[in-house]
């Protein structure tokens, strides 16, 4: 039982109580999480699985125990030892030292081998100026640049061991997007962060900087993790490139439309020329493209495959994949289902915690009430006994704090999957667009040699032959010349797309696999251990209470 003499503090000093019950809990076990060892740790990105609201309570002396705990940036040891050395993706603050790169664990490389590993991370946004970007003569305009530190062993990136550091920004970020999706149509590429179209507003703010800072380095981490991108050479110009990206620029959609409309007129009346370079572009979707004529083509050749009475010459005809597509979008509508319950659990074990919390103070409160009035021993017992409430209160608590943390750790892993059915779903447009565009040539080629034979029967009914007609023909032949070569590379273009998606479905399979089982031990694990450790808590409380529950029935 405690004394009298325990609570002759400040009664206003309601931290001071708190420390006062500081946690001595038994002997160090390994399963044990460790507790905060940053008493005020700066504020971390807003993670999917945090509920957006946060109490206003200032942060105090004791660790934050009956505040809002900041989970993003709390360090614990899982109960399942193998999650945390299995995941490449834990928070850090942007004040992270380069050395303890050779710390981290390489990117999973799909290889299996632990030597091909390509770490990447993110730090130290700075704000810079630029001059000629600025609509205003004289202005300029502000934007962070971002140092992105690389080690790999990769020989993409030539010496065994290699160490570098290369500063981009945001702008840089997409321009890599762009390039990737353009080059490694059907796979399953990342999904950038999104630009906010508000940015100039809030970009002065260091919480929306911070918030990209950790976007970005995700993103890359995953583009590391794909065991294609990872050897591209897009991703190694951007990582290791020194001064401006050496990549080309993504054209606005305006300006490419501007060309277009340019161009029609001449395609209309035939006095324009395919080119090799026109010829390749056949590998690209016609969508926000230079050509459009050919977006009207495919625009009329889409209305018909959906509307039109006749069949198209060109269909998708992979029935396994067809039914593998539609098993992964009911695969996403359960896992947002599921992601959505998954954060209305850490709200609710968050609340538990907070309350819990908010009853131990309580409890101290009343535990100096009575002491302070005390008259009998029976009301400092009383009063001792409330003191182990409001300690139980504060263990269980923090307890619950540790929880949620690891529940976020591996419930996270949901959210992550919604992202990557937007990589998904994006390899199965860019399928459907080739598929649309050999459709599309295949039409066109049916409609030009229909027109030559109507051609060749009408001529033949003249003699000696209508010379304008037999011109009319040549000229159709040579554009059939063109559209058939156009088309063998549409059609190469389709089965590359095709191989590219059934190789990267039998991967995610897998990694689903991997993933989803680790998940779901880790979550378990963490649910049980934290479980038996919040009952011990009790179990405590009621053997230390038995005596005076006794005394009480006994009145």
């Amino acid at each position: 039982m405690m004394n009298h003499h325990d609570f002759q503090q400040d009664p206003d000093d309601d931290d001071g109580v708190m420390e006062s019950l500081l946690l001595h809990d038994e002997p160090s076990n390994p399963l044990q999480p460790p507790p905060n060892p940053n008493p005020n740790p700066k504020p971390d990105h807003h993670h999917p699985l945090l509920p957006s609201t946060q109490s206003p309570k200032s942060p105090t002396t004791f660790n934050s125990f009956l505040d809002p705990p900041s989970y993003a940036e709390a360090i614990f040891t899982s109960f399942d030892s193998s999650s945390s050395s299995s995941s490449n993706g834990t928070n850090h603050s942007h004040h992270h030292n380069r050395n303890t790169l050779t710390d981290e664990l390489p990117s999973r490389s799909g290889s299996g081998s632990v030597s091909d590993y390509l770490y990447i991370f993110v730090s130290d946004p700075q704000k810079e100026q630029e001059t000629s970007a600025s609509l205003v003569p004289g202005a300029a305009t502000t934007f962070y640049t971002y140092l992105i530190t690389t080690r790999t062993d990769l020989p993409e990136f030539g010496s065994s061991t290699s160490e570098f550091a290369v500063r981009r920004r945001f702008r840089d970020v997409v321009t890599l997007s762009d390039r990737l999706a353009e080059s490694y149509r059907g796979y399953f590429v990342p999904v950038r962060p999104d630009k906010s179209t508000v940015e100039s507003q809030v970009m002065q703010k260091q919480e929306f900087v911070e918030q990209r800072r950790a976007a970005v380095e995700k993103y890359l981490r995953k583009l590391a993790a794909h065991p294609v991108i990872r050897r591209s050479e897009e991703l190694r110009l951007f990582l290791e490139a020194k001064g401006r990206l050496p990549l080309q620029k993504s054209t606005d959609v305006a300006s490419r439309m501007l060309d277009g409309a340019v161009k029609l007129p001449k395609q209309l009346f035939g006095s324009e020329v395919a080119t090799a370079g026109e010829l390749s572009e056949v590998v690209q979707p016609a969508k926000g493209g230079r050509d459009l004529l050919r977006i009207f083509k495919e625009l009329k050749q889409s209305v018909t495959n959906d509307w039109g009475g006749s069949k198209p010459l060109v269909v998708e005809e992979d029935k396994e994949f067809l039914e593998r597509k539609e098993k992964l979008v009911e695969f996403e509508q359960q896992l947002s289902g599921v992601s959505q319950q998954a954060e209305s659990l850490v709200k609710h074990q968050q609340d538990m915690g907070e309350t819990m919390g908010e009853l131990g103070l309580a409890f101290v409160k009343l535990t100096k009430f009575e002491t302070e009035e005390a008259i009998f021993d029976s009301q400092r017992t009383r009063a001792s006994d409330m003191r182990n409430v409001a300690t139980a209160a504060v263990k269980a608590s923090r307890l619950y704090r540790e929880l949620n943390t690891q529940t976020i750790k591996h419930l996270d892993k949901l959210h992550e999957y919604l992202g990557t059915m937007l990589a998904v779903n994006n390899a199965f447009a860019d399928r459907a667009s080739a598929l649309l565009t050999v459709q599309t040539l295949s039409s066109e080629l049916a409609s030009l040699n229909s027109r030559i034979e109507k051609l060749e029967v009408a001529s033949s009914k003249i003699f000696g032959g209508d010379k304008s007609r037999m011109r009319k023909i040549e000229e159709l032949k040579e554009a059939i010349r063109v559209t058939e070569n156009a088309k063998t590379c549409a059609d190469s273009e389709y089965e590359r797309i095709k191989e590219n998606n059934r190789s990267e479905l039998e991967r995610i399979n897998k990694e689903r696999h991997d993933d989803f089982l680790s998940m779901l031990r880790g979550f378990v694990v963490n649910q049980a251990g934290y479980a038996e450790k919040m009952a011990a808590v009790w179990e405590k409380l009621a053997e230390e209470t038995t005596a005076y529950s006794k005394e009480a029935a006994e009145l």
